[in-house]
């Protein structure tokens, strides 16, 4: 029961992390190399623990709306709104979000700064986990040599990792910024 505690710790860590954290697959297929844990109960501990971390990492998020301009208040205000009356597209979108391994962390930041339904939003996000961490579990016999210590290497010092969280982060900034009340009023 320890190390079932242990690793939701760490992947609850992990998915806390607004940037650069490692991707929790490579924790639950290097868990499964190097414990006796049932693979099942792995990713069923690991999808509650991500969800539990980023479900916490957007209401974290959330409280820094305070702190922006009312024109950027207005903007995510806007883009809320926008989201909430697509909903089809959105549930797409969602759906393809939470199976993808796209970094998720500013996805959740994004949608605290909106101010978007987290309830639904991060039971998409664990559905979607649970899928895609049995997947990567399933099939992990490449990676079976490396170490937690590997994994979190290569998120801080993969050129195309650190590319990827930049230009995320940049997606963030950028959502913030976009009038959303004046785009979509063209459309």
């Amino acid at each position: 029961m320890t190390e079932y505690l242990i690793l939701f710790a760490i992947v609850l860590g992990v998915n806390l992390m607004p940037a650069f954290g490692p991707p929790t697959w490579s924790i639950i297929v290097l868990y499964g190399f190097n414990s006796d844990l049932d693979v099942p109960v792995i990713v069923i501990v690991s999808a509650t623990a991500a969800a539990l971390g980023r479900f916490s990492l957007a209401l974290g998020t959330r409280l820094l709306r305070r702190w922006v301009s009312d024109k950027t208040r207005s903007n995510l205000e806007a883009a809320r709104e926008a989201l909430e009356r697509n909903k089809r597209g959105g549930f797409v979108a969602l759906g393809l979000f939470a199976l993808s391994p796209v970094p998720s962390a500013q996805l959740f930041e994004a949608a605290g700064l909106t101010g978007v339904r987290l309830l639904p939003f991060t039971l998409a996000f664990f559905a979607g986990r649970l899928v895609s961490y049995s997947i990567y579990a399933g099939g992990a016999a490449a990676i079976e040599d490396l170490t937690i210590g590997d994994a979190f290497r290569d998120a801080l010092t993969s050129p195309t990792g650190i590319a990827v969280q930049v230009v995320m982060l940049v997606g963030l900034v950028a959502l913030a910024k976009v009038d959303w009340a004046k785009m979509l009023a063209r459309k």
